[in-house]
């Protein structure tokens, strides 16, 4: 029996349809509101808004549960891979082996990149940030593959997604080398995804890096954990570009820029600025803390709570085993990892954190994890992004298969100025007609 929700304004009454999840979700449908009542809602953030519905992600804040196409984030950790949840998340099931293996082949057939792209790089400043190079590199994939612009559903568009998860470790690989004057490193048909990634970034013509085991595992957790995380900022981003049927090199440099932001994917990397500054300031995890509790200026926590979380991340307690093992392998002793694990102590049996749920994040432990495996901190948001692809290309294509997905337009409550004339420039100020001065180039 279909549901409703009664919204009285002004005297008038309409019946709002309610839809509900798989999960027992709610939400109130008010596609119509502005032509039934002549008002919109007002949600700054959308933090209350569905957009969408979709099939993929399924988060629980208040319970700390994470989900992948019904798998328990935790489970799928512990007995996959991040090649094998790409494939759950952009085809919806997991794979047969005979599936998988074509999956990946056709992955690791797609990892090199058209030698004149390669070129692109040297146009870059030295200092350029990566993820400015990743956003304008895929975006360039367009005009490489002009035959897959209009493919937004079926199997030209799943190619096109396999091949753009392909090519964006390689492209972060290559941005890395750029930026430090080395020559890049081309994939081997003989390692894996991850391996390759950590091959392209850590060896040289004069010295080839064998990819470590336990580090190559811990970073493709970090990019299992980052797959997708259902209608976050990036994501968003995605959608909305492709719902304007732009394609898909496109959207994805969109979603991009948008994880660029600290507020977003580059919050590991403030994280490690924010340990950086603790040393700098000679400060202790606890006098730091301190700071936090009375608020002062300019000091912000990095690494702990979540905009969705209310309780423990459960991405964050996968890693955080993760992150001792790794440390314990590579043996690594730095003064920027004893003051991350002091300030985790610290918070962990502090009541200003418990009682606030502050517990460490996902942004913690890999921003602790990459910095011991020699990961550059302005590459860390680079590496969010290749983690971030399959959920990217699954929302991406999802979208586009949906019948209900229309031009996204939000609407706006306009406090500007009311109706005014124009006043001519004579009427104005001193009354001066501006005049046109010489141009003066490179000013």
């Amino acid at each position: 029996m279909a549901e409703f929700a009664d919204l009285t304004f002004r005297g008038r009454t309409v019946q709002l349809p309610v839809t509900v999840g798989s999960e027992g979700e709610i939400a109130v449908d008010i596609s119509s509101l502005r032509d039934d009542l002549g008002v919109i809602t007002m949600d700054s953030g959308l933090g209350n808004t569905g957009a969408c519905q979709s099939a993929i992600t399924y988060i629980d804040g208040e319970q700390g549960i994470l989900r992948y196409r019904g798998y328990d984030i935790a489970e799928l950790a512990e007995n996959s891979a991040f090649l094998e949840v790409a494939y759950l998340l952009m085809h919806g099931d997991l794979p047969s082996a005979d599936d998988f293996d074509e999956f990946a082949a056709g992955v690791m057939d797609n990892m090199l990149v058209h030698e004149n792209l390669r070129h692109f790089f040297n146009a870059f400043p030295r200092d350029a940030h990566p993820m400015a190079v990743a956003s304008a590199v895929v975006a360039s994939l367009a005009t490489f593959y002009p035959e897959s612009m209009g493919a937004r559903k079926g199997p030209d568009a799943m190619e096109s997604c396999r091949r753009l998860l392909a090519k964006l470790p390689t492209i972060v690989a290559w941005s890395y080398k750029q930026s430090r004057g080395i020559p890049v490193t081309y994939p081997r048909c003989d390692l894996g995804y991850v391996q390759n990634f950590l091959h392209m970034m850590f060896s040289t013509p004069y010295r080839v890096m064998e990819p470590d085991p336990t580090v190559a595992r811990a970073l493709d957790l970090i990019f299992l954990l980052h797959a997708d995380h259902e209608q976050n900022c990036s994501t968003s981003t995605v959608r909305m570009v492709g719902s304007s049927q732009s394609n898909l090199f496109a959207s994805i440099s969109a979603g991009v820029s948008a994880l660029w932001g600290p507020l977003h994917g580059g919050a590991n990397q403030a994280l490690i600025e924010m340990l950086q500054y603790i040393q700098r300031a000679g400060l202790t995890p606890g006098q730091f803390v301190e700071k936090i509790k009375n608020k002062e200026a300019g000091v912000r926590l990095m690494g702990f709570g979540h905009r969705v979380y209310k309780n423990y991340d459960p991405r964050a307690k996968v890693l955080k085993k993760t992150a001792g093992d790794v440390l314990q392998k590579l043996g690594v002793h730095s003064e920027l990892l004893e003051t991350a694990l002091a300030l985790e102590d610290v918070a962990l049996h502090d009541d200003y954190f418990l009682e606030r749920k502050l517990y460490p994040n996902v942004d913690f432990y890999s921003g602790i994890i990459l910095h011991a495996i020699g990961i550059p901190t302005n590459m860390f948001t680079a590496i969010f992004a290749i983690g971030r692809m399959p959920g990217w290309l699954a929302q991406w294509l999802e979208m586009n298969a949906d019948p209900q997905t229309r031009i996204a337009r939000p609407r706006q409550i306009y406090t500007g100025a009311t109706l005014r004339p124009y006043v001519p420039f004579r009427q104005r100020g001193d009354g001066r007609i501006p005049r046109r001065r010489p141009c003066n180039p490179g000013a």
